[in-house]
């Protein structure tokens, strides 16, 4: 496991973690020391806490609980799985809210309100954005929270082994080719099953429907092409497989809460768009001064 620590703050730290283990290695305990929140940003790979499993993939977010035990396990691993994980203060915690429930979430899909600030996330930590990763990562947590608290909680996966194997092969066929026109029927026979079979294999492994995770790989990658790309919005629009641009414009709004447009203005530095969902956040007295929180990058360290 390669651990590179991108930023440290007092209420906040955010580090990469890129994993290389396969299927033939031996899963084992771990435990959470502090509340986070890690989002998946490739690959796949299983996560088992409180007695419930999860496959996790690209787009899908880890929670973590100080104190609770959790196994990564690497079953159908074939490319290497990296993850964005924001670890909380518990004053930070306080702030934004959340009971034991929501931080024992476990596992979430992947969804939209939550992968586009993921990937505007992971575009900072490449220095591609003039935005703040604490500020970023405040944003992700908070969001993660006020998306939590408003749904049911998900549904403990209980497909067999070889049904999740099946599920995530799939998912991970239709994020490479999310900007082909794929349907169910086509999804279905690239994964050998009927369509009834697949859409229910798929729902129960992961979480969402199939449909639900190709608009969602979509958006994900149109997130990256706004924030560090140059083309136009129409053309980013069709380019990651949407045949619409109202479509594309009404359901990116939707997710992100604001347009691809002021998306792409915050990612270059526009900081408008964080002050009303931060203010109250950076102002608040539980939280460190923004004057005494570190703006430079930090330390680089491996295990």
């Amino acid at each position: 496991m390669l651990v590179t620590t991108e930023l440290r703050t007092e209420p906040i730290r955010v580090s990469s973690y890129r994993c290389d283990a396969g299927p033939d290695a031996q899963p084992f305990t771990e435990m959470h020391v502090d509340y986070s929140v890690s989002y998946v940003r490739k690959g796949s790979f299983g996560y088992r806490t409180r007695g419930n499993a999860y496959e996790l993939v690209a787009g899908s977010v880890l929670v973590g609980c100080p104190g609770d035990e959790y196994i990564c396990t690497h079953d159908h691993h074939v490319c290497g799985d990296e993850c964005l994980a924001f670890h909380l203060s518990p004053g930070f915690v306080d702030l934004i809210g959340g009971d034991q429930r929501t931080w024992r979430t476990g596992g979430l899909p992947p969804l939209p309100e939550l992968m586009v600030l993921g990937e505007l996330a992971q575009v900072a930590t490449e220095g591609q954005t003039d935005v703040g990763l604490d500020e970023l990562g405040m944003w992700f947590a908070s969001r993660f929270v006020e998306v939590v608290s408003g749904r049911a909680k998900p549904a403990p996966q209980s497909a067999a082994p070889r049904d999740r194997r099946r599920a995530v092969d799939a998912a991970l066929w239709i994020d490479a080719h999310s900007r082909d026109e794929i349907g169910l029927e086509g999804a279905a026979s690239e994964a050998g099953l009927s369509p009834f079979h697949f859409l229910r294999l798929f729902s129960q492994a992961l979480g969402v429907t199939p449909h639900q995770y190709l608009v969602r790989s979509r958006l994900r990658h149109a997130a990256r092409l706004l924030a560090d790309d140059d083309r136009p919005v129409t053309d980013v629009a069709f380019e990651v497989g949407f045949a619409d641009l109202s479509n594309f414009v009404r359901t990116f709004h939707r997710a992100a809460g604001v347009s691809p447009r002021g998306f792409r203005q915050a990612a270059r530095g526009d900081r408008k768009i964080f002050q009303d969902r931060l203010a109250a956040l950076l102002n608040d007295d539980r939280l460190i001064h923004s004057s005494s929180r570190k703006s430079s990058p930090c330390t680089t360290t491996s295990d």
